[in-house]
């Protein structure tokens, strides 16, 4: 399961600086292309109002958020794909990751130069985009090459995996030979594990991250509008970013200090606590809370998984001996007031292996090793 998202753009369209904000890692930033030259990585806490909540009515000594990992890798250029640049290398980290967000400049700045010589949201969209389905076309036409000697085995089970393979691949392919991501190829689960480890860079979920001067925060500009239009044809999530801005919040000492700043400037969350649910979310993944006096912890884990799955993620051992799982929601606390008036209602599960887990969920695992 990854935890993890890439930040990709071109260069100098402030990758590193939204990065550095968002992590409060240093990641080196400068007005000239390939400054980043090696991925840096962060870890972000994952904003969720309701483990403070729960504990005001659970008191607790700590409180441990969920996380998502970003890696900011080097900004690719047209020809990335063909090793222009540092190109190869870089697709190389995207691989690695589970979702891709891609920044892209929606400011105008005389100061900052832009690769291609001028601010095209759209066009430098497909620029990065093209590279990555050329880069994803040569990961699968070597597979196809290679293909033949598996239908050939004397084994039924891997010349069905490969046969499964080669069809999936060749809708694929067709796709990105025109330049489309895989993710717009429909596909069963079935299908998708079949090529999952191929690690395609296009059939990972996208987020569009606008990055605006001050002036457009509260208001969309022109580029950014062609951003959503983009993204929303494309059935992928945007989120608009004052880089500059989410710099200087992320220099402030107090959390009392980031929302004096966020009141002045009429918002009510940072846009980087905005990404970090949406990378968290379009990773597929879902938020259950264990509560008791020594803390209160968000735990990540797939969604749609069972109950033995979920306790897995805590500790391997609880997936193991799995008996029961005791369960209430965050909504019934909200309620009630208290887990023994929870109880006192009836709202108290004990749920066996075939519970499917529900976003929300506060559980209690009663295993045996």
């Amino acid at each position: 399961m990854y935890l993890n998202c890439g930040i990709v753009g071109l260069p100098n369209v402030g990758k590193s600086t939204i990065f550095s904000a968002l992590t409060s890692a240093p990641a080196e930033a400068a007005n000239y292309p390939f400054c980043t030259i090696n991925p840096n990585f962060g870890i972000v806490n994952v904003p969720d109002f309701r483990l403070y909540k729960i504990a005001e009515f659970i008191p607790t000594q700590k409180i441990i958020p969920t996380t998502v990992e970003f890696v900011d890798i080097a900004g690719l250029v047209k020809g990335a794909s063909k090793g222009e640049g540092l190109g190869n290398q870089f697709l190389g980290n995207i691989r690695q990751v589970g979702a891709i967000i891609h920044v892209v400049r929606c400011f105008e700045d005389d100061n900052i130069v832009h690769v291609e010589g001028s601010i095209s949201p759209i066009r430098d969209i497909e620029i990065i985009e093209l590279e990555l389905a050329y880069a994803d076309l040569e990961s699968v036409n070597r597979k196809l090459e290679n293909i033949g000697k598996f239908l050939k085995s004397q084994d039924k089970k891997v010349v069905e995996k490969a046969k499964l393979q080669e069809e999936v691949l060749t809708k694929i392919r067709i796709n990105l030979e025109e330049g489309r991501p895989a993710r717009k190829v429909e596909l069963n689960e079935e299908e998708y594990q079949s090529i999952k480890e191929l690690n395609l860079i296009t059939i990972k979920p996208q987020i569009y991250c606008c990055n605006v001067d001050e002036n457009s925060l509260n208001k969309d500009n022109e580029y950014v509008k062609h951003v959503k239009n983009y993204a929303e044809q494309n059935n992928s999530d945007v989120i608009v970013i004052c880089g500059k801005l989410e710099a200087e919040i992320a220099e402030l000492e107090t959390d009392e200090e980031r929302k004096q700043f966020l009141n002045d400037l009429g918002l009510e969350e940072s846009g980087l606590n905005q990404l970090a649910r949406t990378a968290f979310h379009s990773l597929n993944l879902n938020t259950f809370f264990t509560a008791g006096e020594k803390e209160v912890r968000a735990w990540t884990f797939k969604k749609n998984s069972l109950a033995p799955q979920a306790a897995g993620v805590i500790h391997s051992d609880f997936e193991k001996g799995f008996i029961r799982a005791e369960v209430y929601h965050f909504n019934d606390l909200i309620e009630y007031g208290s887990e023994q008036k929870i109880k006192d209602a009836g709202k108290l599960r004990i749920e066996g292996k075939d519970y499917v887990v529900q976003d929300g969920d506060i559980m209690h695992f009663r295993f045996n090793v």
